[in-house]
């Protein structure tokens, strides 16, 4: 690092730890002292252990569920800037509540919007975050905001398989921005679902829209929460003739009943990206880190530099 920049640290919430450390380690870098003392009724307290006077702090934690890892994050942010940290940067994985982008229907809550307020209100001075659930959500932060991509993971990936005759799937018309850029850059066809909702996480119909007869199919998504669209979407696709089906997504939520249904669906393999912790034990999942994503961009960060090259496709 330039000597002349002012110095970083970085801290973790409780969650992120394990992703924090394999940070650090890449950066060569100390995982800052940090302490998270809880009360009895379930309140928390927040404090550093050293201080970040004057220096770049980045702040890792996931806000996954259940709703105590971003109230850490947010006490972390201002327990920063309190100490007189030159900058505080969250660097969070995963951005829960995504799903909540928009008013679908009258008189519901923009959760994604709330809490891009909540970081800000807290002081957060920049995000660097991970395929968000729609590109939109950048535009809901009044700071600035990195958005990676786990396709620079995912693609040495699927290359290595080396698959013949393969195809990229998307479970729902929703992801067909994302299946179609992985479709473009591996230079094979792309396949739909569409799929018809009963109510949240319960599909009612899905139909396949092309041909998948005698292929290796990949379906592409960014997260999987009760795998019930996806585990659907794979039986949907040998029915139709496949000789194998993957899936990848970048986010394991996996809500029960998610581990069993990957294990008691046709399909081969469920690839995540280890934005949040798999504890399943599912012998079909296969985690890929991105911890060095996110080290060097933390460095890009730090030494003023683009970041874009980084991207293989948004």
């Amino acid at each position: 690092m330039d000597s002349s920049l002012p110095p970083f640290k970085v801290f973790s919430g409780t969650k992120s730890r394990y992703m924090a450390e394999e940070i650090c380690k890449d950066l060569g870098v100390e995982l800052g002292k940090m302490n998270i003392q809880r009360f009895a009724d379930g309140e928390f307290e927040v404090s550093f252990e050293e201080s970040v006077r004057g220096c770049e702090v980045y702040l890792v934690q996931s806000t996954f569920p259940n709703s105590d890892n971003l109230m850490e994050l947010l006490l972390m942010i201002d327990a920063a800037k309190r100490a007189s940290a030159r900058t505080t940067i969250a660097v969070i994985p995963y951005f829960g509540w995504a799903r909540q982008d928009r008013k679908d229907k009258p008189r519901v809550s923009i959760a994604a919007k709330l809490v891009s307020d909540l970081l800000t209100a807290a002081g957060v001075d920049r995000v660097i975050t991970m395929d968000l659930h729609a590109d939109q959500i950048q535009g809901f932060f009044n700071v600035p905001v990195d958005h990676l991509y786990a396709s620079s993971v995912f693609i040495p990936y699927i290359q290595s398989l080396n698959l013949e005759d393969l195809v990229i799937a998307t479970p729902d018309v929703g992801g067909a921005k994302r299946a179609n850029s992985y479709a473009k850059y591996l230079q094979v066809p792309l396949v739909l679902c569409h799929k018809q909702r009963a109510k949240a996480n319960v599909v009612a119909t899905m139909t396949v829209i092309g041909d998948v007869k005698d292929k290796n199919v990949i379906l592409i998504d960014d997260m999987v929460d009760t795998a019930g669209t996806i585990s659907k979407a794979a039986d949907l696709m040998l029915e139709n003739g496949a000789k194998s089906v993957r899936a990848l997504a970048s986010h394991a939520i996996m809500s029960d009943p998610a581990t069993q249904r990957v294990n008691d669906s046709g399909m081969v393999e469920m690839i995540f990206t280890n934005s949040i912790p798999y504890t399943g034990g599912s012998k079909k999942v296969t985690v890929l880190s991105v911890a060095r994503l996110f080290a060097d961009t933390i460095r890009r960060v730090h030494s003023h530099e683009s970041i874009s090259s980084q991207y293989l496709f948004k």
